[in-house]
């Protein structure tokens, strides 16, 4: 069981293991857009954007309907929109002491000089 949980865990940290795929998701947080609007938004070819929504539908990140000759997505479950706000937390949280660490070093440079 505990296998099978961090394979489904990895198989969702790899579908999200690309930038582009992140921007979808959280274009995808203010509802659901077609894929033209997908692609005017993030100025890639529709080709680009199929293959990463390709990726993100068989992982069951997204979800899509068609209208006409339109396609929408939607994402499944708004948890995976807090799950990439936990990890942009994580990264500021770190990003702040690695500046701070960055900071202290220098200001021990100088008096080093002097």
């Amino acid at each position: 069981m505990q296998d099978s949980l961090r394979r489904f865990k990895a198989d969702i940290f790899q579908a999200l293991a690309h930038p582009t795929r992140i921007a979808i998701i959280e274009l995808l947080e203010g509802g659901e857009l077609s894929a033209g609007e997908l692609m005017e938004r993030l100025g890639m070819e529709q080709a680009n954007i199929s293959q990463h929504l390709a990726v993100l539908r068989s992982k069951q990140l997204v979800v899509n309907r068609k209208a006409g000759n339109q396609v929408f997505y939607a994402v499944r479950d708004p948890i995976i929109i807090k799950v990439l706000a936990l990890m942009r937390r994580y990264f500021q949280k770190h990003l702040k002491e690695a500046l701070e660490l960055l900071s202290e070093m220098d200001g021990s440079s100088v008096v080093q000089r002097q």
